[in-house]
């Protein structure tokens, strides 16, 4: 393993520094408790920055082969420990990049100060331009190669002359723009590059990444990687080629963002990925306010340059275009990126961040969807962070005001739809609303999983996973969307699929909690108890706040015959229960594992009283209930034919 050279004291990188003489670590100056596993570990990722650190080079730093733990699980821990100190993320990282089943990368710039030194003195991540540096020099005015001697330079002339071809050049690239031979029917928006130096302002170049997808997603004969999967390559230094092809495209853009006072200038280029060639390029300079309808400006541009006819919603959906509060977009931006954790802390976070944006925005159309869709999961049965009757009141309204702000806000009739479809019953009006939410926002991935479910609760399971694999193509590399898929597969009865897909969402990300409790159903299906029972353990460990996870836990035990650890945690899950927030559902589904109908049934009763989400009852655990007239009842009460 890389070692840092005797002479260096101090080791910098953004608002933060490493003293390697005292072994404290600080942010702006100030000490920053980092000790431990989590400490090593970013030594051990600073000494060889940009280059990949294998799981088994960690293995061997930071736990001997004397120490006995469980690797994978303390790594992890080790892991998040470290990002959540440095503020970062695994979906959208700015320090540490996870390499899925490889080991981790430091992708931020990397500066040593040696003893002597109080300025930064060596960049230790590796750059292309300084690479290719030496291979250039040979052909620049003035440089000399063995055997040969040049003559006096004139650079007065040679000045003049490259002035008129760098002139000549720019007017070319501004006013005839290079026409793609090859058909561009799919593109990734690549994370913009802050070029500001502050990392304080990447939530500004983060916020146009994800404009400009939304913008070109509405764009019906164009197929836009969502902005999930194509964050994971923030700061990556990746060839193009190889970044399309993982995300299935057939063109990346990429670009630069700076912004000083009210002024931002940008820079976009469009590369083919077949040819790793700039087809389209353009720079811009504007005011703040009008920074959103620059980005739609952007949209049509790319638009015509890969000849793309635009039909007339699409050409009023890109131009008319209301400035925002920047204040308010980044604590959406912050609330979109809570909610996308999919976990009961994360969706309290996300509800605080979209009411924030709401009150510094408040005719912000897309907060209020935002906070529709954080109400509506903090009220799922999944989730549990609300009674579902106050959950969905909450959500309805958000989403409802939303589309009173905006009507051609495809995400907003996304929410409202999931509204009616999880607390009013209303599956025709659901179905309706999903339809206008797709034509509007064609490329909205969100919108085609919840579909997705709505179409698996009428019992049309071959369309909902055909439904959720749109989503997939749109977001390939979303955790919860390949969660989702595997979860549709089970509700299909597909369950070797089902583990399949759950297998690989676990390879993405071994530490997302939603994988595991999948998989762990899918196994329990397939009458693997050891195994199924092992991932919703891992699940619950991973998201213990989870009473589904926990009742699904309940529900394994029962059917493999460990009838004492089910009654346990049932016992526990009913001392839980109040007046308004019983678990009712999850009890129910414990009771089927012990096959005990009559109490499944009376506790399916106390949840149609309070007024649950009626997708529970699609999952497989519940079939031994069809035939049961009392269920059928039920079915139809909802408003599905069972």
């Amino acid at each position: 393993m890389q070692e840092f050279p005797s002479s260096v004291r101090l080791v910098r990188f953004g608002v933060f520094e490493v003293d390697l003489r005292s072994g404290e670590f600080r942010k702006k100056g100030v000490r920053v408790k980092l000790q431990g596993q989590p400490y090593m570990l970013l030594l051990t990722l600073l000494k060889q920055p940009g280059e990949l650190v294998t799981r088994e080079d960690l293995r061997r730093v930071l736990w001997p082969e004397d120490t006995f733990v469980d690797f994978d699980h303390s790594l992890g821990t080790a892991v998040n420990k470290l990002r959540e100190v440095l503020g970062d993320s695994a979906t959208n990282p700015r320090f540490v990049e996870t390499a899925p089943r490889r080991g981790y990368r430091f992708i931020a710039p990397v500066v040593s100060i040696s003893e002597t030194e109080d300025t930064p003195s060596v960049s230790k991540v590796p750059s292309a331009a300084k690479e290719s540096e030496t291979e250039d020099r040979a052909d620049l005015p003035g440089a000399t190669t063995a055997g040969v001697r040049r003559g006096p330079i004139h650079w007065a002339k040679i000045s003049a002359v490259a002035f008129v071809l760098l002139a000549a050049g720019v007017l070319v690239w501004i006013f005839l723009p290079i026409r793609p031979s090859v058909r561009i029917r799919s593109l990734a928006v690549l994370p913009l590059e802050n070029l500001s130096g502050d990392p304080s302002q990447d939530y500004f170049s983060d916020g146009m990444t994800d404009e400009l997808t939304t913008e070109l997603g509405q764009i019906s004969q164009l197929r836009v990687v969502s902005r999930t999967s194509a964050m994971t390559y923030k700061g990556a230094r990746r060839p193009l080629p190889e970044i399309a092809r993982v995300l299935n495209v057939d063109a990346v853009l990429e670009g630069t963002v700076l912004r000083s006072g009210n002024k931002v200038r940008i820079t976009a280029q469009l590369i083919g990925a077949s040819a790793d060639k700039q087809l389209w390029g353009r720079s811009y300079e504007v005011e703040l306010r009008d920074i959103l309808a620059l980005q739609s400006e952007v949209a049509r541009s790319i638009a015509r340059e890969i000849r793309i006819e635009l039909n007339p919603h699409e050409q009023a959906a890109l131009k008319n275009v209301d400035p925002v509060n920047p204040e308010a977009y980044e604590a959406y931006l912050k609330g979109r990126y809570f909610w996308n954790k999919r976990t009961p802390d994360g969706l309290r976070k996300a509800i605080d961040y979209f009411n924030q944006a709401i009150e510094k925005g408040p005719k912000y159309a897309p907060a209020y969807a935002g906070l529709a869709d954080s109400y509506a999961l903090a009220g799922d049965w999944k989730y549990g962070v609300l009674v579902p009757k106050e959950a969905y009141s909450r959500a309805k309204a958000a989403a409802a005001k939303a589309i009173e702000l905006d009507s051609t806000l495809g995400e907003a009739h996304v929410s409202l739809a999931f509204c009616l479809d999880n607390f009013d019953w209303d599956w025709d009006s659901a179905g309706k609303e999903f339809t206008r939410a797709i034509e509007l926002s064609p490329g909205y991935a969100t919108g085609h999983d919840w579909y997705g479910w709505h179409l698996a609760a009428l019992g049309r399971n071959r369309e909902a996973v055909a439904e959720v694999e749109k989503a997939e193509s749109l977001d390939p590399l979303s955790l919860i969307i390949n969660a989702d898929l595997a979860e549709e597969l089970l509700v299909a009865h597909r369950y070797d699929e089902a583990i399949k897909q759950s297998r690989k969402t676990t390879y993405l990300d071994p530490f997302f909690a939603p994988a595991h409790f999948v998989l762990g159903q899918a196994l329990t299906q397939r009458h693997n108890y050891n195994e199924g029972i092992g991932e919703l353990q891992k699940a619950i460990g991973l998201s213990p706040g989870s009473t589904a996870f926990t009742a699904n836990l309940a529900y394994a035990y029962a059917v493999s015959g460990r009838r004492d650890e089910a009654v346990k945690i049932l016992k526990d899950l009913s001392s839980r229960s109040s007046h308004s927030f019983s678990n009712a559902p999850e009890i129910a589904m414990v009771y089927v594992g012990l096959n005990d109908k009559d109490q499944a049934m009376a506790w399916l009763e106390k949840a149609y009283a309070e007024r649950f989400s009626p997708w529970v009852l699609m999952r497989p655990c519940f079939d031994p209930l069809r035939a049961d007239p009392r269920f059928h009842n039920l079915l139809q009460r909802v408003g599905l034919s069972g």
